[in-house]
Protein backbone atom coordinates (compact mmCIF):
# COMPACT_ATOMS: atom_id res chain seq x y z
CA UNK A 1 0.00 0.00 0.00
CA UNK A 2 1.53 3.35 -0.85
CA UNK A 3 2.01 5.70 1.92
CA UNK A 4 2.54 8.59 -0.87
CA UNK A 5 -0.04 8.36 -3.16
CA UNK A 6 -0.32 11.39 -5.43
CA UNK A 7 -2.86 12.70 -7.95
CA UNK A 8 -2.04 14.68 -11.39
CA UNK A 9 -1.87 18.36 -11.87
CA UNK A 10 -4.11 17.35 -14.40
CA UNK A 11 -6.47 16.05 -12.46
CA UNK A 12 -6.48 18.76 -9.97
CA UNK A 13 -7.27 21.32 -12.32
CA UNK A 14 -10.30 19.63 -13.72
CA UNK A 15 -11.97 20.14 -10.29
CA UNK A 16 -10.92 23.40 -10.15
CA UNK A 17 -12.00 23.98 -13.26
CA UNK A 18 -15.67 22.32 -12.52
CA UNK A 19 -15.81 24.57 -9.04
CA UNK A 20 -15.40 27.43 -11.68
CA UNK A 21 -18.40 26.41 -14.00
CA UNK A 22 -20.26 25.95 -11.13
CA UNK A 23 -19.50 29.47 -10.17
CA UNK A 24 -17.36 29.23 -7.22
CA UNK A 25 -13.91 31.08 -6.40
CA UNK A 26 -11.13 28.32 -7.66
CA UNK A 27 -8.39 30.23 -6.61
CA UNK A 28 -9.70 30.82 -3.17
CA UNK A 29 -9.78 27.16 -2.52
CA UNK A 30 -6.16 26.35 -4.27
CA UNK A 31 -5.08 28.84 -1.54
CA UNK A 32 -6.90 27.41 1.24
CA UNK A 33 -5.43 23.96 0.47
CA UNK A 34 -2.14 25.56 0.35
CA UNK A 35 -1.69 24.25 -3.81
CA UNK A 36 1.76 25.63 -5.76
CA UNK A 37 0.31 27.19 -9.27
CA UNK A 38 3.66 26.06 -10.06
CA UNK A 39 2.83 22.21 -9.38
CA UNK A 40 -0.61 23.27 -11.17
CA UNK A 41 0.90 24.52 -14.69
CA UNK A 42 3.19 21.57 -15.01
CA UNK A 43 1.54 18.78 -17.65
CA UNK A 44 3.34 16.46 -15.42
CA UNK A 45 3.20 17.57 -11.81
CA UNK A 46 1.88 15.99 -9.18
CA UNK A 47 -0.20 16.86 -6.07
CA UNK A 48 -0.08 14.53 -3.12
CA UNK A 49 -3.69 12.71 -2.76
CA UNK A 50 -4.47 14.05 1.21
CA UNK A 51 -4.40 17.72 -0.43
CA UNK A 52 -7.07 16.34 -3.16
CA UNK A 53 -9.43 14.92 -0.36
CA UNK A 54 -9.17 18.24 1.35
CA UNK A 55 -9.78 20.13 -2.18
CA UNK A 56 -12.84 18.02 -2.92
CA UNK A 57 -14.66 18.92 0.90
CA UNK A 58 -13.76 22.23 -0.11
CA UNK A 59 -15.14 21.96 -3.41
CA UNK A 60 -18.63 20.55 -2.62
CA UNK A 61 -19.08 23.01 -0.07
CA UNK A 62 -17.70 26.17 -2.28
CA UNK A 63 -20.27 25.01 -4.89
CA UNK A 64 -23.30 23.87 -2.97
CA UNK A 65 -23.90 20.42 -5.40
CA UNK A 66 -23.63 17.40 -3.30
CA UNK A 67 -23.01 15.59 -6.24
CA UNK A 68 -20.04 17.23 -7.85
CA UNK A 69 -18.04 14.03 -7.74
CA UNK A 70 -21.01 12.47 -9.91
CA UNK A 71 -20.99 15.70 -12.40
CA UNK A 72 -17.17 15.84 -12.94
CA UNK A 73 -17.78 13.67 -16.04
CA UNK A 74 -19.75 16.82 -18.04
CA UNK A 75 -17.75 19.41 -16.76
CA UNK A 76 -14.48 18.55 -17.87
CA UNK A 77 -13.45 16.43 -21.01
CA UNK A 78 -11.37 13.36 -21.34
CA UNK A 79 -8.99 14.49 -23.13
CA UNK A 80 -7.51 17.02 -20.58
CA UNK A 81 -6.13 14.19 -18.33
CA UNK A 82 -3.29 14.36 -20.72
CA UNK A 83 -0.65 11.73 -22.44
CA UNK A 84 -3.13 8.71 -20.63
CA UNK A 85 -5.78 10.41 -22.62
CA UNK A 86 -4.32 10.37 -26.02
CA UNK A 87 -3.07 6.52 -25.42
CA UNK A 88 -6.25 5.89 -24.57
CA UNK A 89 -7.84 7.52 -27.85
CA UNK A 90 -5.40 5.64 -30.26
CA UNK A 91 -6.19 2.36 -28.88
CA UNK A 92 -7.77 0.20 -31.67
CA UNK A 93 -10.09 -1.15 -29.22
CA UNK A 94 -12.47 -0.73 -25.77
CA UNK A 95 -10.87 -3.36 -24.99
CA UNK A 96 -7.13 -2.40 -25.66
CA UNK A 97 -7.93 1.24 -23.79
CA UNK A 98 -8.90 -0.35 -20.82
CA UNK A 99 -5.48 -2.30 -20.73
CA UNK A 100 -3.92 0.33 -21.29
CA UNK A 101 -6.05 2.21 -18.55
CA UNK A 102 -5.28 -0.50 -15.97
CA UNK A 103 -1.25 -0.34 -16.95
CA UNK A 104 -0.79 3.03 -16.95
CA UNK A 105 -3.80 4.71 -13.99
CA UNK A 106 -1.08 5.72 -11.54
CA UNK A 107 -0.40 8.53 -14.14
CA UNK A 108 -3.50 10.28 -13.09
CA UNK A 109 -3.63 8.89 -9.82
CA UNK A 110 -1.92 6.30 -8.06
CA UNK A 111 -4.15 6.23 -4.67
CA UNK A 112 -6.80 3.79 -6.55
CA UNK A 113 -5.86 0.42 -8.40
CA UNK A 114 -8.00 -0.25 -11.82
CA UNK A 115 -8.44 -4.01 -12.88
CA UNK A 116 -10.84 -5.90 -15.73
CA UNK A 117 -12.36 -8.83 -14.27
CA UNK A 118 -13.73 -11.14 -16.69
CA UNK A 119 -17.27 -12.94 -15.55
CA UNK A 120 -18.75 -14.78 -18.40
CA UNK A 121 -20.83 -12.15 -20.51
CA UNK A 122 -20.40 -9.38 -18.55
CA UNK A 123 -17.02 -7.12 -17.32
CA UNK A 124 -16.33 -5.42 -14.36
CA UNK A 125 -14.15 -2.28 -14.20
CA UNK A 126 -12.81 -2.67 -10.67
CA UNK A 127 -11.48 0.46 -8.55
CA UNK A 128 -9.90 -0.27 -5.55
CA UNK A 129 -9.20 2.68 -3.13
CA UNK A 130 -5.19 1.73 -1.54
CA UNK A 131 -4.44 4.67 -0.24
CA UNK A 132 -4.82 5.79 3.44
CA UNK A 133 -4.96 9.11 2.39
CA UNK A 134 -8.35 8.67 0.80
CA UNK A 135 -10.38 9.60 3.73
CA UNK A 136 -13.78 10.55 1.39
CA UNK A 137 -13.90 7.30 -0.46
CA UNK A 138 -17.15 8.23 -2.16
CA UNK A 139 -15.73 11.07 -3.94
CA UNK A 140 -13.29 9.28 -5.46
CA UNK A 141 -15.25 6.51 -6.71
CA UNK A 142 -18.13 8.48 -7.53
CA UNK A 143 -15.83 10.56 -9.93
CA UNK A 144 -13.60 7.74 -10.96
CA UNK A 145 -16.18 5.51 -12.29
CA UNK A 146 -18.75 7.92 -13.81
CA UNK A 147 -15.38 9.69 -15.54
CA UNK A 148 -14.69 5.90 -16.90
CA UNK A 149 -18.35 5.09 -18.03
CA UNK A 150 -18.14 8.53 -19.86
CA UNK A 151 -15.01 8.55 -21.69
CA UNK A 152 -15.62 4.49 -22.71
CA UNK A 153 -18.83 6.15 -24.29
CA UNK A 154 -16.54 8.72 -25.92
CA UNK A 155 -14.29 6.72 -27.18
CA UNK A 156 -16.62 4.15 -28.93
CA UNK A 157 -18.84 6.52 -30.06
CA UNK A 158 -21.96 4.63 -28.87
CA UNK A 159 -24.32 4.73 -26.16
CA UNK A 160 -22.98 2.31 -23.80
CA UNK A 161 -25.74 0.89 -21.52
CA UNK A 162 -23.77 -0.73 -18.06
CA UNK A 163 -25.48 -3.39 -16.24
CA UNK A 164 -24.93 -3.22 -12.56
CA UNK A 165 -22.85 -0.63 -10.90
CA UNK A 166 -21.36 -1.51 -7.06
CA UNK A 167 -20.45 0.83 -4.25
CA UNK A 168 -18.04 0.04 -1.32
CA UNK A 169 -19.84 2.78 1.15
CA UNK A 170 -23.02 3.31 2.50
CA UNK A 171 -26.14 4.47 0.54
CA UNK A 172 -26.85 7.78 0.77
CA UNK A 173 -30.18 9.50 1.80
CA UNK A 174 -30.88 10.52 -1.82
CA UNK A 175 -29.49 7.85 -4.43
CA UNK A 176 -31.80 9.09 -7.28
CA UNK A 177 -28.46 11.20 -8.84
CA UNK A 178 -26.67 7.81 -8.61
CA UNK A 179 -28.77 5.84 -10.84
CA UNK A 180 -29.61 8.66 -13.19
CA UNK A 181 -25.86 9.07 -14.16
CA UNK A 182 -25.60 5.57 -14.35
CA UNK A 183 -28.59 4.51 -16.08
CA UNK A 184 -29.72 2.02 -16.70
CA UNK A 185 -27.32 0.43 -14.31
CA UNK A 186 -28.87 -1.66 -11.14
CA UNK A 187 -27.03 0.42 -8.27
CA UNK A 188 -25.66 -1.35 -5.24
CA UNK A 189 -24.36 0.34 -2.44
CA UNK A 190 -22.54 -1.00 0.70
CA UNK A 191 -21.18 -3.85 -1.61
CA UNK A 192 -17.73 -5.93 -0.66
CA UNK A 193 -15.88 -3.82 -3.70
CA UNK A 194 -16.78 -1.24 -6.25
CA UNK A 195 -17.35 -1.44 -9.81
CA UNK A 196 -18.99 -0.53 -12.76
CA UNK A 197 -20.20 -3.60 -14.98
CA UNK A 198 -20.67 -4.08 -18.18
CA UNK A 199 -21.32 -6.24 -21.42
CA UNK A 200 -18.09 -8.56 -22.43
CA UNK A 201 -19.29 -7.06 -26.03
CA UNK A 202 -18.17 -3.60 -25.57
CA UNK A 203 -14.41 -4.83 -25.55
CA UNK A 204 -14.23 -5.26 -29.13
CA UNK A 205 -15.62 -2.04 -30.24
CA UNK A 206 -13.38 0.26 -32.16
CA UNK A 207 -12.32 3.35 -31.41
CA UNK A 208 -12.84 5.43 -34.13
CA UNK A 209 -10.28 7.94 -33.18
CA UNK A 210 -7.50 5.42 -33.43
CA UNK A 211 -4.43 6.04 -34.91
CA UNK A 212 -1.56 2.89 -34.95
CA UNK A 213 1.28 5.71 -35.19
CA UNK A 214 0.76 7.69 -32.69
CA UNK A 215 0.06 5.59 -30.01
CA UNK A 216 3.26 4.02 -30.83
CA UNK A 217 4.80 7.24 -30.18
CA UNK A 218 2.95 7.91 -27.08
CA UNK A 219 3.05 4.74 -25.05
CA UNK A 220 7.06 5.59 -24.41
CA UNK A 221 6.28 8.43 -22.99
CA UNK A 222 3.32 6.88 -21.05
CA UNK A 223 5.74 4.44 -19.75
CA UNK A 224 8.66 6.99 -19.29
CA UNK A 225 6.21 9.31 -17.08
CA UNK A 226 4.90 5.68 -14.73
CA UNK A 227 8.71 5.05 -14.09
CA UNK A 228 9.47 8.07 -12.97
CA UNK A 229 6.49 8.83 -10.60
CA UNK A 230 7.33 5.36 -9.05
CA UNK A 231 10.13 6.69 -8.15
CA UNK A 232 8.71 10.08 -6.37
CA UNK A 233 7.52 9.05 -3.28
CA UNK A 234 11.26 7.72 -2.04
CA UNK A 235 12.82 11.18 -0.82
CA UNK A 236 9.12 12.55 0.64
CA UNK A 237 9.32 9.46 2.94
CA UNK A 238 12.56 10.23 4.21
CA UNK A 239 11.45 13.82 4.49
CA UNK A 240 8.14 12.75 6.26
CA UNK A 241 10.71 10.54 8.20
CA UNK A 242 13.09 13.27 9.91
CA UNK A 243 9.99 15.49 10.40
CA UNK A 244 8.79 13.01 12.75
CA UNK A 245 12.14 12.16 14.60
CA UNK A 246 13.18 15.96 14.61
CA UNK A 247 9.88 17.33 16.05
CA UNK A 248 10.67 15.22 18.89
CA UNK A 249 12.84 17.37 19.95
CA UNK A 250 12.05 20.94 18.30
CA UNK A 251 10.31 22.55 15.00
CA UNK A 252 12.30 20.82 12.57
CA UNK A 253 14.04 23.49 9.99
CA UNK A 254 14.90 22.76 6.25
CA UNK A 255 18.29 22.60 7.30
CA UNK A 256 18.28 20.37 10.05
CA UNK A 257 16.24 18.01 7.38
CA UNK A 258 18.46 18.42 4.40
CA UNK A 259 21.52 18.18 6.62
CA UNK A 260 20.23 14.55 7.86
CA UNK A 261 19.59 13.86 4.17
CA UNK A 262 22.99 14.72 3.07
CA UNK A 263 21.76 16.86 0.79
CA UNK A 264 22.18 21.40 0.40
CA UNK A 265 18.79 23.08 2.09
CA UNK A 266 18.86 24.29 -2.15
CA UNK A 267 19.41 20.58 -3.69
CA UNK A 268 16.33 19.67 -1.33
CA UNK A 269 14.04 22.33 -2.00
CA UNK A 270 14.32 21.73 -5.93
CA UNK A 271 14.22 18.16 -5.90
CA UNK A 272 10.68 18.61 -3.73
CA UNK A 273 9.67 20.84 -6.16
CA UNK A 274 10.35 18.63 -9.16
CA UNK A 275 8.57 15.87 -7.51
CA UNK A 276 5.84 17.85 -6.46
CA UNK A 277 6.11 19.02 -3.06
CA UNK A 278 7.66 21.64 -0.96
CA UNK A 279 8.99 21.17 2.62
CA UNK A 280 6.53 23.23 3.94
CA UNK A 281 3.79 20.90 2.41
CA UNK A 282 5.56 18.24 3.86
CA UNK A 283 6.08 19.54 7.31
CA UNK A 284 1.91 20.69 7.39
CA UNK A 285 1.09 17.29 6.41
CA UNK A 286 3.07 15.67 9.20
CA UNK A 287 2.01 18.12 12.14
CA UNK A 288 -1.55 17.85 10.78
CA UNK A 289 -1.73 14.06 11.07
CA UNK A 290 -0.11 14.02 14.22
CA UNK A 291 -2.20 16.66 15.61
CA UNK A 292 -5.11 14.88 14.55
CA UNK A 293 -4.35 11.69 16.34
CA UNK A 294 -3.53 13.43 19.67
CA UNK A 295 -6.87 15.15 19.05
CA UNK A 296 -8.62 11.98 18.69
CA UNK A 297 -6.35 10.20 21.62
CA UNK A 298 -8.32 12.67 23.93
CA UNK A 299 -5.13 12.35 26.42
CA UNK A 300 -3.54 15.50 26.12
CA UNK A 301 -4.14 18.40 26.21
CA UNK A 302 -4.39 21.31 22.87
CA UNK A 303 -1.45 23.59 24.83
CA UNK A 304 0.82 20.11 25.14
CA UNK A 305 0.23 19.39 21.36
CA UNK A 306 0.97 22.55 20.51
CA UNK A 307 4.23 22.08 22.05
CA UNK A 308 4.73 18.71 20.67
CA UNK A 309 3.99 19.87 17.31
CA UNK A 310 7.23 22.76 17.59
CA UNK A 311 4.85 25.34 17.75
CA UNK A 312 5.69 28.27 19.98
CA UNK A 313 2.50 29.09 21.32
CA UNK A 314 -1.28 27.20 21.22
CA UNK A 315 -2.33 29.65 19.70
CA UNK A 316 -0.37 29.74 16.85
CA UNK A 317 -1.21 25.84 16.55
CA UNK A 318 -4.75 26.48 16.72
CA UNK A 319 -4.51 29.39 13.81
CA UNK A 320 -2.73 26.56 11.91
CA UNK A 321 -5.01 23.53 12.57
CA UNK A 322 -7.92 25.99 11.75
CA UNK A 323 -6.10 26.33 7.84
CA UNK A 324 -5.63 22.94 7.38
CA UNK A 325 -9.17 21.68 8.34
CA UNK A 326 -11.23 24.47 8.82
CA UNK A 327 -11.83 23.62 12.28
CA UNK A 328 -10.54 24.75 15.83
CA UNK A 329 -8.66 21.99 17.68
CA UNK A 330 -11.50 21.42 19.95
CA UNK A 331 -14.33 21.65 17.95
CA UNK A 332 -12.29 18.66 15.73
CA UNK A 333 -11.94 16.71 19.18
CA UNK A 334 -15.53 17.18 20.04
CA UNK A 335 -16.39 15.68 16.96
CA UNK A 336 -14.11 12.99 15.99
CA UNK A 337 -14.86 9.97 15.77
Amino acid sequence: MPTDATISSASVKGLLYAVSQCGADAGALSQAVGLDSTQLEDPDGRVPMATMQRLWGLAVEATGDPHLDLHMAQHVHHSSYGVLAYVLMHSPTLGVAIQKLCRYQDIVCSGTRISLRHLGDSVELVVDLISPAIVYPHFVLNSELSIYLHMLRLLSGQSLAPEALYLAYPAPADTREHVRVFAPAQVQFGTSYSALRLPATVLALPIPTADPRLLALLEPHAAALLDRLHELPALADRVRHELLRLLVQSEPTLEAVAEALSLSPRILQRQLHQDGYSYQQLLDEVRRELAERHLRDHILSIKDIALLLGFAEPSVFIRAFRRWTGQTPGTFRRTAK
